[in-house]
């Protein structure tokens, strides 16, 4: 698979990279006692197909993900590039809460550590900008984690871009994490420029849009998701946006099955269009579903098909 630079660090990583939220689990991703021997498979699977970087959280199963992770990359010999967060915690009743200040924040680092059983964390990312106003003091935390060697590059995820601008002031950010899809274009309005500009690698995750993209979503489906399904409070998801997404969907339905492609993996190969994207991260719970996805990282989409996606974007708005 080919690899792109993150950035201005010298990271290389493979177009797609392994997002672990769905083997970790918690409470917004489904069951944090998954089969371990499975999820372990599937992280071994995302390695054979060639993906060099695998994206977790203390968060996805109150560590549970990391375990995993830990576990799946001591079996094998090869130097795989691993990107974790803070600042999402979880209480022992399994309730969240956020904390970026400095010592929760060096409390995290050396739990993740341990973990992932690492020397060093190669990308750590601030999970969500909450509360806003210890923002400074979490990356400032980070810089000096940095300097400390605990990790190598420190990143954000769903930064607004004034936000982004706070945190590059006192640390060069290594990455951005939003959320980028054919339904969630915000980011191209300032922040991929802001990015292009600073040395800011763009790893997005959900490009299949939560699995909307995938075409296995019909309506009875989505009606059907049980009332603590986290996908029921994406807009997304919701009307008056669920009707026309689906139909979107629909009209794309025929571009994948002209070039014999999965759906999800168009989705993915539409993201990756743009050069000032690093790569993404396609998560999977089970070795089939990384091995329908992987493909779509050398998948370089035509000019005829961009345009035809993009009249059909156009009907969206």
């Amino acid at each position: 698979m080919q690899t792109r630079k993150l950035g201005y660090t010298d990271l290389h990583l493979t177009t797609v990279g392994f997002g672990a939220a769905s083997i970790g689990g918690g409470r917004a991703y489904g069951n944090a006692h998954r089969d371990g021997a499975e999820s372990i498979a599937t992280v071994h699977t995302a390695l054979d197909l060639g993906i060099n970087w695998i994206d977790v959280a203390p968060l996805y199963g109150n560590g549970h993900g990391e375990e995993l992770v830990g576990r799946a990359l001591a079996e094998r010999p090869e130097r795989v590039i691993v990107a974790t967060k803070c600042g999402r915690r979880q209480r022992a009743d399994g309730s969240d809460y956020d904390s970026l200040r400095a010592e929760s924040i060096r409390e995290e680092v050396e739990l993740s550590l341990r973990r992932l059983n690492v020397d060093v964390i190669d990308l750590y990312q601030i999970h969500r900008p909450r509360p806003d106003e210890q923002i400074e003091e979490g990356w400032s935390a980070i810089a000096d984690l940095i300097k400390e060697g605990k990790i190598r590059y420190g990143g954000v995820s769903n930064f607004t871009l004034d936000q982004l601008r706070r945190v590059q002031a006192i640390h060069p950010v290594a990455s951005l994490q939003p959320v980028y899809s054919m339904l969630r274009r915000d980011i191209e309005a300032e922040l991929l420029n802001y990015c292009a500009a600073n040395g800011i690698g763009v790893i997005p995750y959900s490009p299949m849009q939560s699995g909307l993209l995938t075409g296995k979503f019909t309506r009875e489906h989505i009606d059907g998701l049980p009332a603590t399904d986290w996908r029921r409070s994406q807009r997304c998801f919701r009307e008056p946006n669920l009707t026309a997404n689906l139909a979107f969907v629909e009209a794309l339905r025929p571009i994948a099955a002209r070039h014999g492609r999965p759906m999800g993996q168009l989705a993915i190969a539409w993201a990756l269009r743009r050069p000032d994207i690093a790569a993404v991260i396609v998560g999977a719970r089970r070795p089939s579903q990384i091995e329908e996805s992987a493909p779509a990282g050398d998948w370089m989409l035509p000019g005829d098909v961009l345009a035809e996606i993009a009249q059909l974007m156009a009907r969206l708005t």
